[in-house]
């Protein structure tokens, strides 16, 4: 059903309406369909006044990442109660505006850590051991098998977590079973170490987990306190040769001073999977590097954390709107 079709739409009044503004799995829409009224319009993001006006007569609104949920949108939505968020970043989301009215915004909190997992052990592991560069030589012709002999096993190395929540503890977890050792760091959490499948991870400074940590990585939220957080001075705070991981948020790297620092050889490599502006058109700033993995936003999309993602806002939508009535 579209946009127009659902401004005229009559429901059963035992249910409500959900308005779905970007991709759902099949399974979770139909979950949700076999409780409620829903319209489902993936490409309506893109169509902003026609969005608002849809959303009059919707109690519950579902999105990804790329749909604004702002003061202007929620005053197109005067019935509205409740939105879903298909992932962890809450950046599109005006939160204080939600709160005001009262409208709950349930995040899938992690339902795709185990993808973002992988993504960051996978990668950490390519760039300790050169695949990238290897790959390139090789293809060209060359065989460099004594430069990259020099190279270092990734087991036993020391892996630095910046904030350690759901994500970053899965993340943790894997490394620990890796043969890695861990460190990290959260300004939110108290204590000296977080227990992790039975092993004490220390709770240290951020200067002390990048001065002692082979690869770091990101697991932050944008904030005001966390935008910029990795500019040059901190990124010279690392170890040398180290690696860089970021699947949380673009803005919070600087990413021409990291784009000097991977040339330079400061800075052994990157992976980095945000952006500061996504989609990313133009990154000429990086042009040449064979020490980089760029990827566009998939670290924690995979057919697998779909379905949990999808299925978890389907569930906890029907809950919170059985809950009101």
């Amino acid at each position: 059903m579209g946009i127009a079709r659902h401004l005229n739409h009559l429901y059963d009044v035992d249910m409500s309406s959900i308005f779905i503004s970007e991709f759902i799995t099949s399974q979770a829409l139909e979950t949700l369909r076999s409780k409620h009224d829903v319209t489902y319009a993936p490409e309506s993001y893109k169509q902003r006044a026609e969005l608002i006006s849809a959303l009059q007569h919707s109690d519950a609104l579902i999105v990804r990442n790329l749909t604004q949920v702002n003061q202007e949108l929620l005053d197109g939505a005067p019935k509205l109660k409740v939105v879903g968020r298909l992932g962890v970043g809450l950046e599109n989301i005006e939160l204080p505006a939600c709160a005001q009215r009262n409208i709950k915004v349930i995040p899938a909190t992690g339902a795709n850590a185990e993808s973002v997992a992988e993504y960051v052990i996978g990668t950490a592991l390519a760039l300790t051991r050169g695949f990238l560069p290897a790959t390139v030589q090789t293809l060209d012709g060359k065989w460099p098998r004594p430069h990259f002999s020099g190279y270092h096993e990734f087991t036993g190395k020391t892996l630095g977590v910046v904030g350690f929540g759901s994500i970053g503890r899965v993340t943790a977890q894997k490394a620990l079973a890796f043969g890695l050792k861990c460190l990290a760091y959260d300004p939110m959490l108290p204590g000296k170490s977080i227990d992790v499948g039975g092993t004490a991870v220390p709770l240290v400074t951020l200067d002390a987990l990048l001065a002692a940590s082979d690869a770091v990585t990101l697991h932050l939220p944008l904030l005001p306190e966390t935008r910029g957080l990795f500019s040059a001075a901190t990124l010279d705070k690392m170890k040398q040769g180290a690696c860089l991981i970021n699947t949380a948020r673009g803005g919070i790297v600087d990413e021409k001073a990291l784009a000097e620092r991977l040339r330079s050889g400061r800075l052994g490599g990157a992976a980095l999977d945000v952006f500061e502006k996504e989609p990313a058109t133009d990154l000429s700033h990086f042009a040449g590097l064979n020490n980089l993995i760029a990827t566009p936003h998939i670290a924690g999309v995979t057919s697998e954390s779909n379905d949990r993602v999808s299925q978890m806002i389907a569930d906890e939508i029907i809950r919170f709107l059985g809950e009101r009535k």
